[in-house]
């Protein structure tokens, strides 16, 4: 059965990167990994990413995607403006019954940020 999962972004800089999922998206940092470190675990409430060095992974940096429920999209797209995050597009009603927003990271990697809509259908 299975109960959790953990999406693992490709990343040409782990430092950098990290400092942008915490700085500029709100996650924390759970854990490092490596000396030099290539590995970082992230996360927020529930969520729960990692980051892996490029010169370490099987996949180029900037090829991944993953879709994050939050509880009030509005206030988070607020908030990671203010912080400077990379935001693509404001939050918008979608006829497939979430309202949602894109941000990008330092490579590229999508993060999509949504919640149900309150729009009728």
């Amino acid at each position: 059965m299975m109960r959790a999962s953990t999406t693992v972004f490709t990343v040409t800089n782990v430092t950098e990167s990290a400092a942008y999922y915490r700085d500029k998206l709100g996650f924390d940092v759970a854990f490092e990994y490596g000396d030099p470190t290539f590995y970082i675990g992230l996360c927020s409430g529930e969520v729960t990413l990692h980051l892996v060095a490029a010169a370490k992974a099987p996949r180029p940096p900037g090829h991944g995607a993953v879709s994050i429920f939050v509880d009030d999209v509005d206030a988070l797209h607020a908030d990671l403006v203010k912080r400077g995050a990379k935001v693509l597009k404001a939050p918008k009603d979608y006829d497939y019954g979430l309202r949602d927003f894109d941000v990008a990271d330092l490579d590229g990697n999508m993060i999509f940020f949504g919640m149900e809509s309150k729009k009728s259908s």
